[in-house]
């Protein structure tokens, strides 16, 4: 099912949720629509309440499904919503009286927090369905004072939990007893929050952690901040009075006397009511902020409770904090996992609509030192469980809203919500070597936890709080110190570590603006981790990498450079040590750019022809051409270099890396050095018969023309090679061709000597070696075409015969060997006699 479909079932789920919810209904109608959606979700089409389930296939078309057995669907929270009851004393109370509260000694019931307001205790987010029906029904106020409550519930939650928590940790210190102390403490908390958290949804999350609220299909946050907000926005100036609140009814109990007819009448109504709440709430105001200019808020102290200090702006930007703060686990499944994701951007962009005052500043502050002292029933807590949920896009907008007011608590709850558990083993989190992950990783691979669809999103907003952070830091290096060493610690991707590096590069180095080189370095060193990190695997976009960090070092300076040449072998491979590092170095352009000097040029020209000389003598094939090239204007180098690639001809370099090196040697004037690694790249090489299509057969060619040239001493040395290397007659024939057109050693002798050049006879060595081994070549292949020959190819091959009588007419007796050829393949190969009748009728 498509997601855009989804969301609209997911909807109307939620629609029939606060329908059957309205408190003015009768038992009675209460079970008629119970039937109804019991018949629904009975229905083979009605879409699972798990996006990510399946219905069961391994049952055959026959089998019954029990109750049990039967998976939930969207229409079974409706189902269950028909048995809630508005009947409960303390709820009603709640629901009509602004002034309802007892100073007395109710708070141990819980009734009641400390200073005698009334709380409402329920799983929280069937508490906050009541709020949306109470609302999308037309009882404003009444949804009001109940949101107030559930609010105030969720402080004294949190005020017990840390209390708790602190009182746990001191005993623990005193006494370090017993495991069952321990236990007792940790079965103390969890029936704390039992009544916050509620059971753990089948749906939400995997294991034992609490029923998460952000992406819950109740959406629990978004209708006790749309329900706080609707009261705390700015009236528009009109003069048509507001009718919503005037209108709202005055009690639950003054519903109850509706007669069932006018609540079928009204039915209709207040669907679309409920409609409109529930789109509201999940898309935030997404769809109306086009059309109008976002909402302006004010503080509106809470009715009846002016003492408090509270207002309805500040219990929702409250509420909002603790929502997303809440530690949940990631729920199982893409769409599940994607919801959550959207869910809580939702959530930070309706808080961002709130504008920062000195009220909230105080609200948040106290929060957030409040989440970060929460344990593990906080998202921000020290320790927290490895499936949960990173705060990452939360820790970032903490961190920019409370940077101007609260410097040292804005990097404290941003570096605490860099963390990515799920990818940390709690013994080796703190160290720095990403090795020790393994544990945690694996853990993943073999299922032990669900699997992570959102996790290249969830990287990506971790890398965007690391930036965000970087940013914030550039001219305070403390500051810049911890953020680096947790974004090294924490980040284990090194795409996203390169792209953090890339956006503090930018930072660091503004088109129009000064340098800020502290962060600049630190940036360097951000580089230098992500080289390490990726220099044994290989990732994709290494060479992007390579070449930015040799920009951010060529960026600080000439002690840069020389640190990443220095180190080489544990940042970068052979390859690119020459091919971008050293070659960069030594570019004219980078001593434009620094505006070096001599001694400067020179400290890192030697520099780079040492790394350049110890890269070739670890991969000769790869690194031997770039060596000779970087070391060409100092004598010693280029020796030390040459000699790297003759001792690599024994094994290491092959007969094509050889050539390519010579015919570089003779491009750059040492025609010597060339020939001798022609030699040696002629005896690594081997040409069969029927490879008269090779590549090295141009090398060949080029290796004779060259030797040709120098001489005939290093002709008859060559030739012999060739002999020995080629076996295709057609390769051997043209050298032999090539070699006769001129005399040897034309191309280096002096003018005065030109005269007495001559050229080289057939019947002496080392043309006669040379001629020999191409008639025999000729033989051989002949016989090798006709063992397999068909009809279609007799033109060619008696093509081929043609060719081979030139060659045998040079020798002095070719004619007579020619025709002992001809006469053997007429008596050999009798069988094929249209082959042999276009033999004699071409050659007699």
């Amino acid at each position: 099912m498509a997601d855009k479909h989804r969301q609209l079932w997911d909807q109307l789920g939620l629609l029939w949720m606060v329908v059957v919810m309205n408190p003015g209904y009768s038992q009675t109608e209460k079970e008629l629509w119970k039937v109804h959606l019991n018949q629904w979700s009975c229905n083979d089409l009605c879409p699972l309440e798990d996006a990510d389930a399946r219905n069961s296939l391994n049952q055959g078309p026959g089998a019954i499904q029990t109750g049990s057995d039967r998976q939930r669907t969207i229409f079974n929270r409706a189902v269950e919503a028909c048995t809630l009851e508005w009947i409960d004393p303390h709820l009603q109370a709640i629901l009509n009286n602004d002034y309802y509260c007892n100073h007395e000694s109710s708070e141990r019931l819980g009734k009641f927090n400390t200073e005698g307001y009334p709380l409402w205790n329920e799983h929280f987010p069937t508490a906050c369905a009541r709020v949306d029906a109470l609302r999308s029904h037309g009882y404003t106020n009444e949804a009001l004072r109940l949101a107030v409550a559930i609010i105030r519930h969720l402080r004294k939650v949190q005020k017990d939990y840390l209390k708790q928590l602190k009182q746990a940790g001191s005993r623990k210190s005193k006494h370090r007893k017993s495991v069952q102390q321990h236990q007792s403490t940790s079965s103390a908390l969890n029936e704390l929050s039992n009544g916050l958290f509620g059971p753990t949804s089948s749906t939400s999350t995997q294991g034992d952690g609490p029923e998460a609220w952000v992406g819950h299909p109740l959406n629990p946050i978004g209708c006790l901040i749309h329900t706080l907000l609707e009261a705390s926005t700015v009236p528009e100036e009109d003069p048509k009075p507001q009718s919503s609140k005037g209108s709202s009814k005055t009690s639950s109990s003054s519903a109850s006397h509706h007669t069932s007819s006018s609540h079928h009448h009204h039915h209709h109504h207040h669907q679309q009511n409920s409609s409109s709440s529930s789109s509201s709430s999940s898309n935030s105001s997404s769809n109306s902020a086009p059309l109008s200019s976002p909402p302006r808020y004010r503080h509106v102290p809470v009715r009846g409770h002016r003492d408090s200090g509270d207002s309805y702006l500040m219990l929702a930007y409250e509420a909002v904090l603790i929502g997303l703060g809440q530690q949940r686990n990631m729920p199982v499944g893409f769409y599940a996992q994607d919801k959550a994701c959207r869910a809580e951007e939702e959530l930070i962009k309706k808080h961002r609509d709130i504008p920062l005052d000195e009220r909230l500043v105080v609200v948040l502050q106290k929060q957030v030192k409040t989440l970060m002292e929460g344990g593990p029933l906080s998202g921000l807590g020290l320790s927290i469980p490895p499936e949960s949920v990173p705060l990452h896009t939360f820790g970032r907008y903490l961190f920019q809203a409370l940077l101007p007011h609260n410097e040292a608590m804005a990097y404290e709850v941003g570096l605490r919500a860099l963390r990515l558990p799920i990818l940390e083993d709690s013994p080796s989190s703190s160290g720095p070597d990403s090795s020790a992950l393994t544990g945690s990783v694996n853990a993943v691979l073999m299922g032990r936890y669900p699997h992570w669809f959102v996790i290249g999103h969830i990287e990506s907003q971790q890398c965007q709080l690391a930036s965000c952070m970087m940013s914030a830091a550039k001219d305070n290096m403390k500051r810049l110190r911890s953020v680096l060493e947790a974004a090294q610690r924490h980040i284990h991707s090194a795409s996203q570590l390169f792209k953090l590096a890339q956006e503090a590069y930018k930072v660091a180095t503004p088109v129009d603006g000064v340098t800020h080189y502290t962060l600049l370095k630190a940036t360097f060193e951000l580089g230098l981790h992500i080289m390490g990190m990726t220099h044994v695997k290989l990732t994709w976009g290494r060479s992007d990498m390579v070449r930015w960090m040799v920009q951010c070092a060529t960026e600080i300076g000439v002690s840069a450079l020389i640190t990443i040449m220095q180190s080489w072998y544990t940042l970068f491979s052979p390859t690119e040590a020459t091919s971008v590092v050293a070659s960069t170095v030594m570019a004219p352009s980078t001593a434009v750019r620094l505006n070096l000097n001599y001694r400067q040029q020179e400290e890192l020209s030697r520099c780079a022809r040492s790394v350049a000389l110890q890269c070739a003598a670890k991969d000769p094939p790869a690194c031997a051409l770039s060596a000779l090239t970087l070391c060409e204007k100092d004598p010693v180098a280029f020796k030390a270099a040459y000699q790297i690639v003759v001792d690599a001809s024994a094994g290491a370099m092959n007969s094509q890396q050889l050539f390519t090196v010579a015919r570089y040697m003779e491009h750059r004037g040492y025609p010597s050095h060339a020939y001798d690694l022609a030699v040696l790249a002629m005896r690594n090489l081997s040409l069969g018969y029927n490879q008269d299509a090779h590549p090295a057969i141009n090398d060949v060619f080029w290796a004779c023309a060259l030797s040709h040239s120098l001489g005939k001493a290093q002709l008859s040395n060559m030739i012999p090679l060739v002999v020995k290397s080629v076996k295709c007659a057609s390769v051997l024939a043209d050298v032999l061709h090539r070699c006769t057109l001129t005399a040897p050693g034309i191309g280096c002798q002096p003018d005065v000597k030109l005269r007495c050049l001559k050229l080289l006879p057939y019947d002496k060595d080392p043309m006669r070696q040379l001629l020999d081994a191409a008639i025999g070549a000729y033989v051989n292949t002949a016989h090798s075409r006709l063992t397999h020959i068909s009809p279609r190819h007799y033109g060619d091959f008696i093509e081929f015969l043609g060719k081979a009588r030139e060659t045998f007419l040079l020798a002095p007796d070719g004619h007579l060997r020619f025709a002992k050829l001809t006469d053997d393949l007429k008596i050999m190969y009798r069988g094929k006699k249209k082959l042999m009748h276009l033999v004699r009728e071409r050659f007699g």
